[in-house]
């Protein structure tokens, strides 16, 4: 495995027409950011990506007491909490299960570490569907035999013993 390098390396695009960019990542080489660290009280970090060309850029700013400029304005209210957050991720479908699985492995190495490690953003939770989903490449169940209520034909398939599990 590759050593993960403290700060950021910047994104390699690649232009996949009608305006679509993405970040090339490769057994050799993939964007980072620098590490999260909490802000100071009254001030926010923001990662903006865009269209034209943002790729989680940071930029740092600090809350305002009173609306001094016309535009969006957003209240925030931190003596009412309603929910806490448990983490932020994504969903191992088995499209992306078999993508990963066609990278070689300094390649997969270096795709799940921008995604989980400190280096990358951070995702802590990952879901992933039960039996096939709309990104499947066929349908498929755990049990096909009807009436089967003891569940006695139960099985993983194939893709969930390889790509899931």
């Amino acid at each position: 495995t590759l050593p993960c390098l403290p700060g950021a390396r910047p994104c390699i695009p690649k232009d996949f027409g009608h305006g679509s960019l993405v970040c090339a990542c490769s057994a050799t080489y993939c964007d980072t950011l620098d590490p999260l660290v909490l802000p100071a009280v009254g001030s926010y970090i923001k990662y903006e990506s865009s269209k034209a060309g943002k790729r989680l850029e940071r930029s740092e700013g600090r809350f305002q007491s009173s609306l001094r400029t016309p535009g969006l304005l957003l209240t925030l209210n931190i003596s009412a909490l309603h929910q806490s957050v448990k983490g932020f991720g994504g969903s191992l479908s088995d499209a992306a299960a078999m993508n990963i699985l066609k990278l070689s492995r300094p390649a997969q190495d270096n795709l799940l570490r921008s995604y989980f490690s400190e280096s990358g953003i951070e995702y802590n939770l990952i879901r992933v569907p039960m039996a096939c989903s709309d990104f499947s490449v066929r349908p498929y169940s755990y049990d096909d035999v009807p009436d089967d209520y003891e569940l006695k034909h139960f099985r993983l398939a194939d893709e969930d013993v390889k790509m899931k599990v």
